[in-house]
């Protein structure tokens, strides 16, 4: 098997970046990091020259190309244990919430952008916003339920709980009611090994990129931030 390629962008903003880096990481996937800087709000034809939907992240394995997040945990179950739960109804629960996250919660998204080193207060989050975190709730509160915990679908960090390890932190920084198990899981996930790795890499990263940072400023205020400065 060739040696898989991932293209990622700043740790700092990419949550999409972090799905199968953390996934790879937990599951012990050995590849090699290739990152990319965001260079603006748009950068498709920059990021074409690797991926052909011009985003990331982008999984190269020899000739094949696989370029969607979701995609990509699909490519590595059929090659890889471990990468959804071996328990059918878990799997089966685990590949819904996966997709519900990678498909929903536009609002979450908009209001609440990641970004690992900073912790701020939402100014005027509009009412759906509370839809999205309490949907999100609902899920992780289900899933430790049916399965047993500490992760969503089982005793196994698995591809469901990559998909959502990005909203962890989006939780941390925006102080966001998760409710009791969902709270619990953030803790969990934020201390996994792999997580951790990805964290100290955010904060040591001293690229500011203005759309990214423009977003945040846009709908909260900075309480803290805690990045290298260059």
């Amino acid at each position: 098997m060739s040696e898989y390629i991932l293209v990622i962008g700043n740790k700092n903003y990419s949550s999409w970046s972090l799905r199968p880096w953390v996934l790879m990481k937990a599951a012990g996937i050995a590849f090699e990091e290739k990152p990319v800087l965001f260079t603006g709000d748009d950068h498709f034809d920059e990021f074409r020259a690797f991926a052909p939907n011009g985003m990331v992240p982008c999984l190269h394995d020899g000739e094949d190309v696989i370029w969607d997040s979701l995609a990509i945990a699909e490519y590595l179950a059929e090659r890889h244990d471990g990468i959804w739960p071996e328990d059918g109804r878990a799997r089966a629960w685990a590949r819904c919430a996966a997709a519900e996250m990678h498909s929903g919660f536009g609002t979450l998204r908009a209001n609440c952008p990641m970004n690992v080193g900073v912790r701020a207060k939402l100014k005027d989050p509009p009412a759906r916003l509370a839809r999205d975190i309490a949907r999100i709730a609902e899920l992780w509160a289900e899933g430790q339920e049916r399965f047993g915990g500490p992760w969503l679908a089982g005793e196994s960090f698995t591809a469901v709980d990559a998909f959502y390890a990005p909203v962890a932190y989006r939780a941390r920084t925006f102080d966001l009611d998760m409710g009791a198990s969902g709270e619990a899981w953030v803790n969990n996930v934020l201390a996994h090994p792999a997580m951790q790795i990805w964290e100290a890499a955010a904060l040591a990263e001293t690229e500011r990129e203005p759309s990214h940072e423009a977003d945040i400023i846009s709908v909260a205020d900075v309480i803290s931030d805690r990045r290298a400065i260059g």
